[in-house]
């Protein structure tokens, strides 16, 4: 059955205005009323499917005839004066919630008609329309015109609404004139004022909340491609720049495509958000997908992440095209340079390359990827001539599929592959043309894949090539005091072209459902085999990408001091190729998740691992797991380095028989030294409290020493958390005397980087007032949550196991201002005892670990796990349970 057409809402009738009568109160009223009737009629037309571009001209035609209602009440028709419409109401479009830029051009100054206009204004105001005015004479137009580009630019867009035909004239004149503004002035300007603002949205359309309306590859981007369209090649609209060769068919087809979208999702926006707001805040985004059909396929699908990739993969074919329509204006204004031969099939001019035959592309696909590489040999290259472009796109369209399986550009891109760290920005630029994609269609999969949460900043295909390029970082020496392990492991891989291959293979399989890690490992074995690599090459892509998670949770989950850690890690990974491999993509996809993931902490943590692990798989035996050796071990070295600060070994032997066989484990030399020398510096006074601000793995190291009591870890995190300073790990030991050896690894909340020596002080002067009031209940401060905290709550999750004769918690929940604190109350409530933490922070979500005890260092029963869920569930809300 045929659906009938949506029929957009007629035209409001007004009366006939009396000129220069006014508009009475009643009037106003009236046409206040008649404004939200067809505001009220459009949003009920676009909830039925309406098109938005069509809603958006019928209300632009709606105020223009209110305005002109208005304009004629309060002017009558007048010489000398007019009223023109700019911005988008001067390209015939209004979204439900924005402006109405106009344009009064006036003649010599009369005050009777600038109280009319003043007049007509006010009421504009006052019937509902947020208006944007300017009144001007032609001349103050040509001089202002003249001065700014961006006034300049306005007046390309200006169309007369009413008044004196005369004015038009005048204004035409300002815009055709060809000393204002020449092509190659306002082409640079525009490019300026296009970098300025995207440099103001990060340089990427892959922001979490990004804008419709002003980032990279947003409606302002379609706007600024007319502009220069019409100033350098009088080409009004897209269909004018297909026929002046700047743009072909199925661009333009894109470009409209993406423009419907962008549209779609704001005329959406401004209704859901009831105001003129243009950027996609978490506050809207699911609503705005219920509100648009989108519906969750499954946990790794949502509706709220299709929808967002709606706007991802608009956002991102607009600036991509953008930028290489801005490329053919700059060729268009240069003359070419003469030609310079690269190879038997590309010749190059000046800083563009091109193709010798034009049907190259269609004859010998191969040659799409060998055209980047050439690119790679030819120093000062900028881009491709716009023809070239043009074939490179119309070549990728007609062949499709068929590039994924024809050889000859598998074995191209294997070449391209094989030079390392170079390829990396050769694939960037392949993706920006749509032939990563066409090569690679699992990828084309992923192409504006976002997550939603917090953790995950950027889309999957954004990610996935901000990992490359973090890869071929470390190929370059200068990085080397940033990533010194990665920079020393890089130039000894035997084949790099297998860790890219990794980094383009680790998330390519999410969004499907199930894990992507193992969906990642068939399609890495598929291409591999594809690719025609040696089946050990291709297996250990698709090791590490099945993987690749590994390094990261194990350094951050478990305790890597612990020798059997390290060993079940080592016998996963099997060999020190592996390793290698592992940990260059561990830290390549660290940083390239979102930058505020990476800090010193997670530096040293990953380097601790790799460098245990490679001395267990060097090693004939696993590492010892022999407490007392190990606790001999670091006594040794401990004492040796007191002994250098003028310490006996008889005055720590002593100190050291307060000390658990723990602290010897799971400490190193030199935090055993540091701790020793502040207590025998104490000389028997407590609370001590110490602040080291750059010790171990990057961080500032807080050491207390005092008498040991139930509710300690409660007092000093609830300091911590005032102080806005992140636990990173926390051992809490008690020695055989009755005194506490708490160790907590700190970072800075907000800036995730160790304190500073003077913030370092103020820990250590307010926690020990803190603790010299042993009987006083501290509280964690209360902070009100972010705004975008507050769009991913979700209910705790708390599992209880057993290990080694303690009780394990696992906690997984959302985070939030004092979290750690609220934990630390609830167990102190409970009755329980901490004995070791390790927090993890991704984005939204925690993932903390705990060891504790009942207060006479038993594993917990069932019934004071009960009485301690239910104090967690009190501070963090409703919880789900799982038990050992």
């Amino acid at each position: 059955m045929p659906v009938a057409p949506i029929v957009l809402p007629p035209l409001p009738r007004l009366p006939a205005a009396v000129p220069r009568s006014g508009v009475s109160t009643d009037a106003r009223r009236a046409l206040r009323q008649l404004l939200g009737d067809v505001d009220r009629a459009l949003a009920t037309a676009f909830r039925d499917g309406a098109d938005a571009a069509a809603l958006a001209q019928r209300r632009g035609e709606s105020v223009q005839r209110i305005v002109v209602h208005v304009w004629t009440a309060c002017l009558g028709d007048v010489t000398d004066a007019a009223l023109f419409a700019v911005g988008g109401f001067g390209r015939g479009l209004l979204f439900p919630h924005s402006d109405v830029d106009l344009l009064a051009l006036v003649g010599p100054s009369e005050p009777a008609r600038l109280r009319a206009l003043e007049q007509c204004f006010a009421t504009l105001w006052d019937i509902g329309l947020k208006v944007g005015h300017a009144v001007r004479d032609l001349p103050q137009c040509r001089a202002l015109a003249r001065q700014d580009a961006s006034v300049f630019t306005s007046l390309l867009d200006a169309r007369r609404l009413v008044g004196d035909p005369s004015m038009e004239e005048g204004l035409k004149a300002i815009v055709n004139d060809p000393a204002l503004w020449p092509p190659a002035e306002y082409l640079a300007v525009r490019l300026s004022e296009r970098d300025a603002r995207h440099a103001r949205y990060n340089d990427t359309a892959y922001n979490l909340e990004p804008n419709l309306k002003d980032g990279p590859g947003g409606l302002r981007t379609l706007d600024a491609l007319r502009w220069l369209g019409r100033r350098l090649a009088h080409a009004d609209d897209f269909d004018d720049m297909v026929e002046e060769g700047l743009l072909d068919p199925a661009e333009k087809d894109t470009l409209e495509q993406s423009e419907a979208t962008l549209r779609r999702y704001r005329y959406a926006l401004h209704l859901e958000a009831g105001r003129a707001e243009e950027r996609l805040l978490f506050d809207y985004q699911r609503a705005l997908a219920a509100r648009l059909g989108f519906q969750d396929e499954h946990e790794k699908n949502l509706g709220v992440e299709q929808f967002m990739q709606g706007y991802y993969r608009a956002a991102s074919q607009v600036e991509r095209l953008g930028v290489q329509i801005a490329e053919r204006f700059e060729e268009m204004l240069e003359p070419l340079a003469p030609p310079q031969p690269v190879g038997e099939d590309f010749v190059r001019y000046g800083k563009r390359l091109a193709v010798r035959d034009p049907d190259l592309f269609m004859r010998r696909p191969a040659a799409l990827v060998e055209a980047f590489i050439a690119r790679l040999g030819e120093p000062g290259i900028t881009g491709f001539t716009a023809d070239t472009m043009r074939r490179m796109h119309q070549a990728s369209a007609a062949l499709d599929r068929e590039l994924a399986d024809d050889p000859d550009v598998l074995a191209a891109f294997l070449r391209l592959l094989r030079l390392g760290a170079p390829a990396v920005e050769a694939m960037w630029r392949m993706n920006r043309h749509g032939l990563l994609a066409a090569i690679l269609p699992a990828f084309g999969k992923v192409f504006g894949r976002m997550q939603y949460d917090l953790f995950h900043v950027y889309t999957v295909d954004e990610h996935t090539l901000r990992v490359l390029r973090n890869m071929a970082r470390f190929a370059d020496a200068d990085a080397a005091n940033d990533f010194p392990i990665a920079c020393k492991i890089w130039p000894g891989l035997p084949k790099p072209e297998l860790m890219l291959l990794a980094g383009l293979f680790h998330d390519i399989a999410k969004g499907r459902g199930g894990d992507h890690s193992v969906l990642g490992e068939e399609e890495a074995l598929a291409f591999g085999r594809r690719l025609g690599l040696p089946e050990d090459d291709t297996q250990l892509i698709a090791w590490l990408v099945r993987w690749h998670l590994l390094m990261s949770t194990t350094a951050q989950r478990q305790d890597i001091t612990d020798p059997d850690v390290v060993n079940r890690f080592a016998e996963t990974v099997d060999t020190p190729e592996r390793l290698d491999y592992l940990y260059l993509l561990t830290i390549a996809d660290i940083i390239g998740t979102s930058p505020k993931l990476w800090n010193g902490w997670k530096d040293r943590l990953l380097a601790d691992l790799y460098t245990s692990t490679r001395y267990a798989l060097r090693s004939e035996d696993e590492l010892p797991s022999d407490a007392a050796a190990r606790v001999r071990h670091c006594s040794e070295q401990a004492l040796a380095l007191l002994e250098q600060e003028g310490f006996t070994a008889e005055a720590c032997q002593r100190v050291w028989r307060g000390f658990p066989e723990s602290s010897f484990l799971r400490h190193r030399p030199e935090q055993i030294a540091w701790q020793t020398s502040a207590i025998l510096r104490a000389k028997g006074a407590t609370p001590l409290v110490e602040v080291h601000p750059r010790s171990v793995r990057g961080t500032t190291e807080l050491f207390v020493y005092v008498p040991d009591r139930d509710g300690l870890f409660a007092a000093v995190t609830a300091m911590l958390d005032r102080l806005h300073l992140s636990v990173m790990e926390a051992r809490i030991l008690s020695s055989p005397t009755g005194m506490a050896l708490d160790t907590f690894l700190l970072l800075e909340a907000d800036t995730q980087q160790p304190a500073t020596p003077e913030r370092a002080d103020e820990l250590k002067q307010r926690l020990h007032r803190a603790l010299s009031q042993p009987g006083h209940v501290h509280q964690p401060s209360r902070r009100s949550m972010s705004r975008h905290l507050k769009h991913f709550q979700a209910a705790p999750k708390i599992a209880f196991s057993t290990v080694n004769g303690r009780t394990r918690l696992a906690l997984v929940c959302s985070d939030r201002p004092g979290l750690l604190a609220a934990v630390a109350q609830g167990m102190m409530d409970a009755g329980v005892r901490v004995h070791d933490a390790r927090i993890a922070t991704f984005g939204e979500r925690v993932e903390d670990f705990f060891l504790i005890t009942d207060r006479h260092d038993a594993p917990l029963g069932i019934e004071l796990q009960d009485r301690l869920l239910h104090a967690l569930i009190e501070r963090l809300g409703p919880a789900k349970e799982k038990r050992a």
